[in-house]
């Protein structure tokens, strides 16, 4: 059985590591980085690769100060939930007909086996976007063509037009792709985000695989 160790293992002997490791030193010496340097693979430490059922993948950490927590679309459970967030739990609520508590810590999920990585795993604060580099470009590439070579069933949730770029590199028979719009208020409230059984369909998905499904409430 192959672990995040045999991944890190193979990725660190590439040309494109050193640069990223360069990168690091840099920012986080001479600049507010987010997360810190101790949680950019917190999703790695939260969900064994054995135990992935669901991928999320969002775009960039959170820039302000106590919210980046290496968990895509999660804060810690002292910060207000961001606005994409709450359209998450709003349209769990939807789908599920139940109460969520409006607390933004997805570490809950985490340990269920929903993998949730951002494309880009650091930010400068204040500044999104700050470090949209070709080497995170690359180990997300990697990532997902890791994740690919295995044959446990996967759902990858692909919201909004970053994530879904990386669709093309999603080619196992046994996955399955699940494209939304993105849950930020500009995006959800155009449609295409709510009322559109995304949860329910993950589910029915993992259940059929005889894996168990997801419990998408926090409540």
């Amino acid at each position: 059985m192959k672990t995040w160790d045999d991944f890190f293992n193979i990725e660190k002997k590439k040309p494109y590591w050193k640069t990223l490791e360069s990168f690091w030193d840099e920012q986080y010496k001479t600049k507010t980085v987010f997360p810190s340097r101790d949680l950019i693979f917190n999703a790695f430490n939260l969900t064994p690769l054995k135990d992935v059922k669901v991928v999320v993948i969002g775009q960039d950490p959170y820039h302000e100060v106590g919210q980046a927590m290496g968990l895509a679309f999660s804060v810690p459970k002292t910060c207000k939930v961001p606005p994409s967030l709450i359209n998450i739990f709003k349209e769990i609520e939807i789908e599920f007909a139940k109460q969520c508590e409006q607390i933004g810590d997805l570490t809950y999920l985490a340990k269920q086996g929903v993998f949730l990585i951002n494309t880009i795993l650091t930010v400068e604060e204040g500044k999104p976007m700050s470090h949209k580099i070709k080497e995170y470009g690359i180990f997300i590439r990697n990532f997902l063509g890791f994740l690919e070579k295995l044959d446990q069933p996967i759902v990858y949730m692909l919201w909004g037009g970053s994530a879904q770029k990386y669709e093309q590199y999603i080619t196992n028979p046994n996955h399955l792709i699940i494209k939304r719009t993105h849950p930020s208020p500009l995006g959800a409230n155009q449609g295409g985000w709510f009322n559109q059984n995304t949860f329910i369909l993950c589910n029915d998905f993992l259940f059929k695989k005889n894996v168990k499904p997801i419990e998408w409430c926090n409540k």
